[in-house]
C-alpha cells in the first residue's frame, strides 16, 4: 500500500481487513503470506567467481599478450626450444596477467559487501496482535496487515502506519534513511503533502529505524523488498560501476596501441617476405616462421607489460598518503578520479557541520528601569566538550558567567530539565552524547556557565579529567537539588517540567517551545539584580521578536526556560501547575559549521570544483548554515541556486538542465533524489563525488563516480563508498583531490616514459627488420627491460612532488588524453632516438668494436647468405652475444637518462635536479645494479642470452645514451615558449589516445 501515509487510520485497516483490537486472523495471515513477499531482503544474484575472473581478461591489450605468449610459446617448440629457456617468456607474461586479474577479482568482491551489510539493519523480532493475542514472533514472519506494538529501543520491522498512540508522544531516529541526527516526532495524522518525502511522512514507521522515545501501535503495510529499506537495496542493484577517467583512457589507448602493434607487426611481416626463401631459415615456411617470431617479438616490445603494475603501485602508493590526511581509500582507481572531480555533492549534517547541537545564543531581560532592556549573549565551542566560553554583545568574554543571576538559573534549568547524559570515551578521544541531541547541548550549556562563588572556578574546572569533567557541574546541581517528579514532554503542550527540592524548597523548572513556554509566564526574572517583576504586552513582544528573529533570520533552534516557586512539600505535578511561570531565558542551538568548512569552500571554487550541498533538512536552516560556510559567497540571491528536491523534480526538462548547471543547495532529499542528482550531474559529463553517511546513501555513493563515506557512518555507507573520511570532515575531501590531482601528474609522467620507452623498443626491432640486419634483441630481453628496468623509474616517478599551484588549476577534463599532441610528437621523438640509440650500438660492435669482426656494412646485411658463399669469417659471429648485449645496455642506460627528464613535464634540469626525488635516483642506481648482475653472473647471462662488456663498450654506450637529455631539454624549451604551444595546435589530430565519448548513454 504505497500511499497509505494520505489514508485515514480507518482505510489502511479496511484495506487489509483487520480489526485493530484483535489483529489478523491465522487464516489470514496465511492469505496475505501468498499475496505479499516475504519480509526479508532477497539474496542478490551473486557473480560467478568464474565470471569474476574472465572478465579481467576483457580487454584487447590482455588479449594480445596472451597470444604473444603462446605464439611465443608454440614457435619455441617448432624450433626445438626446451626447458626454462622455452617456457620463460610465456610464464612471466602469463604471471603478469594473473597478478592483476587477483586484484580486479578481489576490488568487484568488495563491492558485494555492501548489499549484505544491508541485512544488518532489519529487526529479529517484532510484538505482534494476532487472534486477539499478543505474542513475540521472528520479525521474518510478519505479514501486511500485522498489528505490531513498538516501545523505546525497538527497532522497527517493517513499513508501518501508525494507528494508535500508547503515550504522549513516539520519537523515531530517522538517521539511517535521511541522514538528520535529530529523531522525528511521529503522530496519527494523515499527511496531505503532494510528492511526499520520508520527512513529510510523519504517520509511518520505516523499517530499520529504532523507537527513541514512546511507545504505539502501527499496522504493516510494506515488507521485505517492498519497504523503504528494501527501495535501497533495489537501487543499488541497479547501480553498475563507472570506470575511471583513468581506466577509460587506459583502454582507449590499449585499444589504439593494439591497432598500431598489429599494423606494424603485419608490416614487418610484408617487408620481409622476399627473405623468406633465404638458404639460411632452410626453407620457405622456416623463412615465414622466423619472421613472424620477429613480429611477435615486435609485440611483446610495443606493450608496457609493467603499466598495470606500475599504475596499481604509484595509486598503493598515493593510499598510504591520503591516509596520513585522514582520507582512507578502500578503491584504487578512485585516488586519480578524485584530481578530475568537477562536483561534490556534500551532505549537510556531520559533514559540513559537526552533527553535533550546540548552544550559540542565550536571550535574558536584563533590566526593564528605563523600558524593556533585552541581553544577548554568545557562546562558543561547536561540540559537545565542555570547552567554550560565554561573550556579551560587544563580545567581550564573561570571566564569571555564574554569578549573573539569568545564567545561573539557565544553567540550572539545562542540568536539573534534562534526561540526557554526557560522557568522555577514552577510547575515541572524544565527548558523547546519550540521548536527545538538543538536551545534551543543555548539558554542555551548564559546563560552560560554571558554578557560583568560587573565583577559581574555570582554573579548577581545567584541572579535573576529562572523564570527571564531562558532566561535574551537571552533577553539582543534581546534587544541590533531588528530582521529586517530572513530567514528559508531549506534543499538545511542547514542554517538559520537573519538580526538584532545594534546603526544604520546592522548586519547578521547565523547558520547552517558546511559544508555549511563554504564554504560561506572568513573570520575569532579570539579570541585572536577581529580581523578579511582572511580564507585561511590551516585554511579551520584545520576547516573540527576539524568538523569531534567532528561529527565523538565524535559523536556531530555539528553547525557553523558566522556573516556578512551588508550595512547601508537594510531591507530584500536574499539567495545571505549568503556568503563573517565571521567565529565565531563551537559548538558540544549532548543529554548527565546521570551523576549516569556509577556507575549504574557497580552495573548491579557486580550484573550479563545485559543491552542491544535498541534506534532508528543510530548505531555510540549510540556507543558513550554507552562508554561514561560504558556498554561497559567490551568489547575489539564492534564486535558482536553492531548491527542495520537490521544487526541482517539477521543473521542466529544459529547465532542470539550467537548473543543475547553478546549483548549490538541494533540500528535503531522500535517497533516490542523491542517486538521481548524481545521474543528472553525469550526463551533463560531471565527474562527481558524493559523500554520505547513512544506509540512505549508500545508492548514490555506488552510482558516484566516487563515493565518500564518513567514518563515523554506516557500515553499508562504507562497503558502498570508494573512501572513507576517518574525521567525517569536508576540508579532508578538498586535501584529498589535491593529493589525487599530485598522483594523476605523476601517473600521466610515468605512463609517457613508457610509452616513449616502449616506441623506442619498437624502433629498434622495426629499424632492424627494415635494414635487413640480425634480430638487435630476444625476447625475453625485451621482457627484462619492459618489467624490471622500465617498472622501477616508473615507479619511483610517483614520487615526484606536487606542483605548487596544483588546486588553482581547473579540473582537467575526462575526455582530455594522456598523451596527445605535441607532448606525443615529443615522445615520438625521444622514442625514434632511443631506438636507433639502440641498433647503433649493435652496428657499432661488427664494424667499429676492438674486440668485434670489423665487417662492412654490406656483409652485415647479407648475414642470411653467409653460409652460401666463401667469407673471412666465420658465419657463427653472428651468434655472439656481444652485439645484442651492447644494444640490451644502450637501450637501458638510455631509458635510465629518459626517466630523468620525466622529473618534471616542462622544466629543466637545471631547475628541478635529480636529487629532488631521491627515489628515483634510488631506482636507477638499482636497475643499473640488477643489469649487472645479469651481464657478470654466469647463470643469469645465459638465461638472457647476454655476455659481459669491456670498459671501452660502457664508454661507447654513454656516448650513445647521453643525448637524449640534450634533445628533450631542446623540446621542453619549446614547451616553455611560444613554439611549443603552436607544434601543439599542429600536431593535435594525432592524439595517441584518440578523443572518444566517455559515457554510453
Amino acid at each position: 500500500m504505497e500511499d497509505a501515509y494520505a489514508r485515514s487510520v480507518s482505510e489502511v485497516l479496511d484495506f487489509f481487513g483487520v480489526d485493530s483490537s484483535k489483529g489478523l486472523t491465522d487464516f489470514q495471515v496465511s492469505q496475505h503470506a501468498r499475496l505479499y513477499d516475504k519480509n526479508v531482503l532477497p539474496e542478490e544474484e551473486r557473480t560467478p567467481f568464474w565470471k569474476l575472473v574472465f572478465k579481467q581478461f576483457d580487454d584487447l591489450l590482455v588479449k594480445i599478450l596472451i597470444a604473444a605468449a603462446l605464439v611465443s610459446f608454440l614457435l619455441a617448440l617448432i624450433n626445438g626450444e626446451t626447458g626454462l629457456i622455452a617456457f620463460l617468456e610465456p610464464s612471466v607474461i602469463l604471471m603478469i596477467l594473473a597478478a592483476n586479474a587477483a586484484v580486479g577479482v578481489i576490488t568487484e568482491t568488495n563491492a558485494e559487501k555492501a548489499l549484505e551489510e544491508l541485512r544488518a539493519y532489519q529487526a529479529d523480532i517484532a510484538t505482534v496482535l494476532r487472534n486477539g493475542c499478543f505474542s513475540i514472533l521472528p520479525a521474518t514472519e510478519l505479514v501486511p496487515g500485522d498489528i505490531v506494538e513498538v516501545s523505546v529501543g525497538c527497532k522497527i520491522p517493517a513499513d508501518m502506519r501508525m494507528i494508535e498512540m500508547l503515550s504522549g508522544q513516539l520519537r523515531v531516529d530517522q538517521a539511517i534513511l535521511t541522514g538528520e541526527s535529530s529523531s522525528v516526532e511521529k503522530d496519527l495524522e494523515s499527511t496531505i503533502a503532494t510528492n511526499a518525502v520520508y520527512q513529510d511522512k510523519t504517520n509511518i514507521l520505516f523499517s530499520g529505524t529504532v523507537v527513541v522515545a514512546g511507545r504505539a501501535r502501527a499496522v504493516v503495510i510494506g515488507v521485505g523488498a517492498n519497504t523503504a529499506m528494501g527501495s535501497i537495496r533495489d537501487s543499488m542493484l541497479r547501480t553498475d560501476d563507472e570506470a575511471t577517467p583513468l581506466k577509460k583512457k587506459l583502454d582507449e589507448f590499449g585499444t589504439f596501441l593494439a591497432k598500431v602493434i598489429a599494423g606494424i607487426c603485419v608490416l614487418v611481416w610484408i617487408v620481409n617476405i622476399g627473405h623468406f626463401r633465404d638458404p639460411a631459415h632452410g626453407g620457405f615456411l622456416r623463412g615465414a616462421i622466423h619472421y613472424f617470431k620477429i613480429a611477435v617479438a615486435l609485440a611483446v616490445a610495443a606493450i608496457p607489460e609493467g603499466l598495470p603494475a606500475v599504475v596499481t603501485t604509484c595509486l598503493a602508493l598515493g593510499t598510504k598518503r591520503m591516509a596520513r590526511l585522514n582520507a582512507i581509500v578502500r578503491s584504487l582507481p578512485s585516488v586519480e578520479t578524485l584530481g578530475c572531480t568537477t562536483v561534490i555533492c556534500s551532505d549537510k549534517t556531520g559533514t559540513l557541520t559537526t552533527n553535533m547541537m550546540s548552544v550559540s545564543k542565550i536571550c535574558v531581560v536584563h533590566s526593564i528601569k528605563n523600558g524593556p532592556e533585552v541581553a544577548e549573549f554568545g557562546v562558543s565551542g561547536t561540540t559537545y566538550a565542555p570547552e567554550g566560553f560565554i561573550f556579551d554583545n560587544t563580545g567581550v568574554q564573561l570571566e564569571f558567567p555564574a554569578q549573573l543571576p539569568c545564567l545561573l538559573h539557565i544553567a540550572m534549568c539545562s542540568a536539573l530539565c534534562n534526561e540526557s547524559l554526557l560522557q568522555y570515551n577514552p577510547d575515541k578521544g572524544n565527548y558523547e552524547k546519550i540521548g536527545e541531541s538538543t538536551e545534551v547541548a543543555l548539558r554542555v550549556l551548564a559546563e560552560k556557565v560554571g558554578l557560583p562563588g568560587f573565583d577559581s572556578m574555570p582554573s579548577a574546572l581545567n584541572m579535573l579529567s576529562k572523564h570527571e569533567r564531562a558532566s561535574y557541574c551537571n552533577h553539582y546541581w543534581e546534587n544541590q537539588f533531588k528530582k521529586v517528579s517530572v513530567l514528559e514532554f508531549s506534543r499538545d503542550r511542547k514542554m517538559m517540567s520537573v519538580l526538584c527540592n532545594h534546603k526544604q524548597m520546592e522548586i519547578m523548572f521547565s523547558k520547552g517551545a517558546p511559544e508555549s513556554i511563554i504564554s504560561r509566564c506572568t513573570n520575569i526574572l532579570c539579570n541585572n539584580d536577581g529580581s523578579t517583576i511582572p511580564i507585561d504586552a511590551t516585554l511579551r513582544a520584545e520576547l516573540d521578536s527576539r524568538f523569531n528573529s534567532f528561529a527565523g533570520k538565524e535559523t536556531l533552534r530555539c528553547l525557553a526556560l523558566a522556573l516556578k516557586i512551588m508550595p512547601m512539600g508537594q510531591q507530584t505535578l500536574s499539567f495545571d501547575d505549568e503556568k503563573d511561570l517565571t521567565f529565565i531565558g531563551l537559548v538558540g542551538m544549532l548543529d554548527p559549521p565546521r570551523e576549516e568548512v569556509r577556507n575549504a569552500m574557497i580552495s573548491c571554487m579557486t580550484a573550479g570544483i563545485r559543491v552542491i550541498v544535498v541534506t534532508g533538512d528543510n530548505k531555510s536552516t540549510a540556507e543558513s548554515v550554507c552562508r554561514k560556510i561560504g558556498a554561497f559567497d559567490h551568489l547575489v540571491d539564492y534564486v535558482g541556486h536553492s531548491y527542495t528536491a520537490a521544487e526541482f523534480e517539477e521543473l521542466p526538462g529544459t529547465q532542470q538542465t539550467m537548473a543543475l548547471q547553478r546549483m548549490a543547495l538541494l533540500t528535503r532529499v531522500e535517497p533516490s533524489h542523491k542517486r538521481m542528482l548524481v545521474e543528472a550531474l553525469q550526463n551533463q559529463n560531471e565527474v562527481v563525488a558524493m559523500t554520505g553517511d547513512g544506509v540512505n546513501d549508500a545508492p548514490a555513493l555506488k552510482k558516484a563516480d566516487i563515493g565518500i563515506a564518513m567514518g563515523s557512518g554506516t557500515a553499508v555507507a562504507k562497503s558502498a563508498s570508494d573512501m572513507v573520511l576517518a574525521d567525517d570532515n569536508f576540508a579532508t575531501i578538498v586535501a584529498a583531490v589535491a593529493e589525487g590531482r599530485a598522483i594523476y601528474n605523476n601517473t600521466k609522467q610515468f605512463i609517457r616514459y613508457m610509452i616513449s620507452s616502449n616506441i623506442g623498443e619498437v624502433v629498434c626491432i622495426f629499424v632492424a627488420a627494415v635494414l635487413g640486419i640480425p634480430d638487435t634483441l630476444a625476447p625475453v630481453q625485451l621482457l627484462w627491460v619492459n618489467l624490471v628496468t622500465d617498472g622501477l623509474p616508473a615507479t619511483a616517478i610517483g614520487f615526484n612532488k606536487p606542483d605548487s599551484d596544483v588546486m588553482k588549476a581547473k579540473p582537467r577534463k575526462v575526455s582530455e588524453a594522456v598523451v596527445s599532441g605535441w607532448l606525443f610528437f615529443r615522445y615520438l621523438v625521444i622514442g625514434a632516438y632511443v631506438g636507433l640509440a639502440t641498433v647503433a650500438g649493435f652496428i657499432w660492435w661488427f664494424i667499429y668494436s676492438e674486440t668485434g669482426p670489423k665487417l662492412p656494412y654490406t656483409e652485415l646485411m647479407n648475414f642470411d647468405t653467409c653460409p652460401t658463399r666463401e667469407t673471412t669469417y666465420p658465419c657463427s659471429i653472428f651468434e655472439d652475444r656481444h652485439p645484442s648485449t651492447v644494444a640490451m645496455t644502450v637501450l637501458v642506460v638510455v631509458e635510465m637518462f629518459n626517466a630523468l627528464n620525466n622529473l618534471s613535464e616542462n622544466q629543466s634540469l637545471l631547475v628541478i635536479p635529480p636529487w629532488s626525488n631521491l627515489w628515483l635516483v634510488a631506482s636507477i642506481i638499482l636497475t643499473m645494479l640488477l643489469h649487472i648482475l645479469i651481464l657478470y653472473v654466469p647463470p643469469l647471462s645465459t638465461l638472457f642470452s647476454v655476455t659481459s662488456l669491456s670498459w671501452n663498450e660502457w664508454a661507447v654506450i654513454l656516448y650513445l645514451s647521453f643525448p637524449v637529455i640534450i634533445i628533450d631539454e631542446v623540446l621542453k624549451f619549446f614547451s616553455r615558449n611560444s613554439h611549443g604551444i603552436r607544434f601543439n595546435f599542429r600536431f593535435r589530430r594525432y592524439d595517441a589516445l584518440p578523443k572518444k565519448e566517455l559515457r554510453d548513454k
